[in-house]
């Protein structure tokens, strides 16, 4: 919100409390806005939402992390970020289908600009990987073209900035160890539990 109020600033508005509602309409209405995002209450934590109009540009777990997250998309998006929870209501929607067991796909564009190269390649074949399914870094890397990649698999899945959209906790060691994961190793559990991918 420090960047939207700074850029009022800059054009001689002054911002009250009840005027904000009605300021953050008409900063969309006339396309001022290039990051909305809303917090998502789940069983794994707080997250964070946010979309670009090209999708969903992030899924953080917050874990009191809020502004960094903010911060973050505003360095590498844009500063034009503001809270705007309607524009995330379809997200919201998925993410509680799912952790009610009543979603197994997700039918959200995504806007994969905070990856690149290598890293998106394998984040896009992560993104197809089923409901309940498990692949080896070794699998993911052979999808994204180069299976010898399995470490750099593990490095592009470690910075994966839509986990659980794009679902890097489907991915394992080859030997069977469930391997690393963003939001820690419990969270990876539960999300595996959830889809009856543990034995």
């Amino acid at each position: 919100m420090k960047k939207v109020e700074e850029e009022l600033k800059k054009m001689s508005l002054t911002v009250t409390a009840p005027d904000v509602p009605a300021l953050i309409e008409r900063a969309m209405a006339e396309n001022l806005v290039d990051v909305a995002y809303a917090t998502v209450d789940s069983p794994v934590g707080p997250l964070l939402a946010a979309s670009t109009p090209k999708g969903l540009v992030t899924l953080a777990y917050t874990e009191g992390r809020t502004d960094d997250v903010l911060e973050r998309l505003s360095e590498r998006v844009s500063p034009r970020v503001i809270e705007a929870p309607e524009r995330l209501d379809d997200v919201r929607k998925q993410l509680d289908e799912y952790f009610e067991g009543r979603r197994t796909n997700f039918d959200l564009d995504i806007d994969w600009q905070l990856s690149s190269g290598f890293a998106r390649k394998i984040l896009r074949a992560t993104a197809r990987i089923p409901y309940g399914s498990l692949l080896t870094y070794r699998d993911i890397a052979r999808k994204a073209g180069n299976e010898k990649a399995s470490r750099a698999a593990g490095n592009a899945l470690g910075s994966n900035s839509i986990p659980i959209v794009v679902p890097c906790h489907r991915v394992v060691r080859t030997g069977g160890g469930l391997g690393g994961y963003t939001g820690g190793l419990a969270k990876k559990e539960f999300l595996l539990g959830l889809e009856g991918a543990l034995s």
